[in-house]
């Protein structure tokens, strides 16, 4: 961030007293404590969104959460010469959620399930997103995993990540589709498309997710546990959230279930799991998404050099896939009841 954008803090009712690097933004001493202004890419009707549902979060009081502050003119949104837009937003000096350290992790989604309780919007407010589709996600997935299978059938000379992935394929792409054909069956079965828009989107309430709940995003510091980052908040269920922080956390831990079961009991302490969201995170869990997400990042990115990063994350999520199907079968052995 450049001495331009600085320049527009001038636009809002605070004395900066001093400013330095953060995380990728400026983090500001002021007189109104710390802040930090940050590049914005979205829209106003998007940040609209996320100062609604950051204040009323802040109003119930369960968790410490981040809020945005307007300029002078009551804008959340600056714009520089280029059009590039910047939020200032309230900060918390600290570090993030200890990933080794199950203490905290459960914490993580004690603070979550709270969370959860306080993130309903009225369902006629403007500018509401459509709800996401995890099917629909699904499918995107797959077509990208066979276009991409088909680019190395046909490569000629491959590299050792190359030759390494076109191995490694054909049992996670058929792990895919097989994964997507039993969720889009479940959901068949019960209605569960239209059910599934309904759930997101209830007679006259909202729910929304942070959308982009890992350890990143959970800090911890002087005045106790907060939570930043609500740019990628939309309508879904909100057990995305417990999903994406799981599968961080079970990555980690090699699929422990031990580990998987602490976390889920300290979710369900603070918010029970209904039946079918415990279906929905069992699927969301089963499809290969780490698997995808290397492949993504190999197609999208320049072939010529391989970082040797890709071979390492390559390497370990096969080595877990077996860790993996063990800890689905160990705790989720009542799905297939619930199913």
């Amino acid at each position: 961030m450049n001495d331009r954008a600085v320049e527009l803090l001038e636009q809002y009712e605070i004395e900066v007293l001093r400013t330095r690097k953060g995380r990728g933004a400026i983090v500001c001493d002021t007189d109104r404590g710390c802040l930090i202004f940050k590049e914005y890419s979205g829209s106003y009707d998007r940040i609209g969104l996320q100062d609604r549902l950051l204040k009323q979060i802040a109003q119930a009081g369960l968790v410490r959460v981040e809020s945005i502050i307007p300029d002078r003119e009551g804008s959340l949104l600056v714009k520089d010469m280029d059009g590039t837009g910047y939020v200032l937003k309230t900060w918390q000096e600290g570090r993030e959620c200890n990933v080794h350290d199950s203490r905290e992790c459960a914490e993580a989604v004690r603070l979550l399930a709270r969370l959860h309780g306080s993130m309903e919007l009225p369902a006629d407010m403007p500018n509401l997103p459509v709800a996401f589709s995890p099917e629909k996600e699904y499918d995107k997935h797959n077509k990208e995993l066979k276009r991409v299978r088909k680019y190395l059938q046909q490569k000629g000379q491959k590299s050792w990540f190359e030759t390494s992935l076109r191995k490694a394929f054909d049992p996670f792409l058929e792990q895919a589709f097989a994964v997507t054909e039993q969720w889009r069956e479940y959901c068949r079965s019960f209605e569960a498309d239209t059910q599934r828009r309904q759930s997101a989107r209830k007679a006259d309430r909202a729910v929304l997710c942070h959308g982009d709940y890992q350890y990143h995003n959970i800090l911890l510091g002087m005045n106790g546990w907060f939570v930043v980052n609500f740019e990628k908040c939309m309508c879904d269920d909100p057990i995305r959230d417990l999903y994406l922080l799981l599968r961080k956390l079970l990555e980690k831990s090699n699929w422990s279930v031990g580990l998987g079961e602490e976390l889920l009991a300290a979710y369900e302490k603070e918010r029970p799991i209904s039946a079918r969201s415990w279906i929905d995170l069992y699927y969301r869990l089963a499809y290969p998404e780490k698997f995808w997400k290397i492949v993504n990042f190999y197609y999208n990115s320049g072939k010529a050099w391989i970082p040797g990063k890709n071979q390492e994350k390559l390497e370990r999520v096969i080595a877990q896939e077996k860790e993996k199907q063990h800890f689905l079968d160990e705790v989720f052995r009542r799905v297939g009841r619930l199913r």
